[in-house]
Parts: structure tokens; sequence; C-alpha cells
């Protein structure tokens, strides 16, 4: 499983969604981001599970505590 992670300034990473392989998670990152600032930040669609957040990382392990059965698994734009 891939974990997909969430972040803003000043606010710890966050799980936002889970995906079966890395190609599916870089795929809907790449369908989510609208724009990306020379700051390396990003925009991202919105009702997309980026939404609120300004930029991302993934990880192929858990990078917190959180429970990953509480987000969304394998999100696609069709679920918007």
């Amino acid at each position: 499983m891939y974990y997909l992670y969430g972040s803003k300034p000043g606010v710890q990473r966050k799980l936002v969604a889970t995906f079966d392989s890395e190609a599916q998670l870089l795929a809907y990152v790449g369908w989510a981001t609208l724009s990306k600032g020379p700051d390396g930040t990003g925009k991202f669609e919105q009702g997309s599970a980026l939404a609120s957040c300004r930029g991302w990382e993934e990880s192929s392990t858990p990078l917190t505590n959180e429970d990953a059965t509480q987000v969304v698994h394998n999100p696609s734009p069709s679920m918007l």
C-alpha cells in the first residue's frame, strides 16, 4: 500500500489517501495539481484529497499513527 500525505505551513503532515500502487498515487497527484509555485507549494483541485493542502508527500510505509481505513482508498477524478 502507498500512503499520500498532505501538508500546509505550520501543520503536521496528515494522511489524506491510500493507493494500491505508486503509479496510481502519482497519477492522482498529477491530476489533482492545478499549479506549483517556485517554492514547491501547490494548489490542488477542489474536492480532491489534497484540496486544503499546500504540499504532498508519499511513502510505501506509514509515516504517522493515523488509521488508513479512515481515508479514501484509490481515489480518482470520477469520484468527485
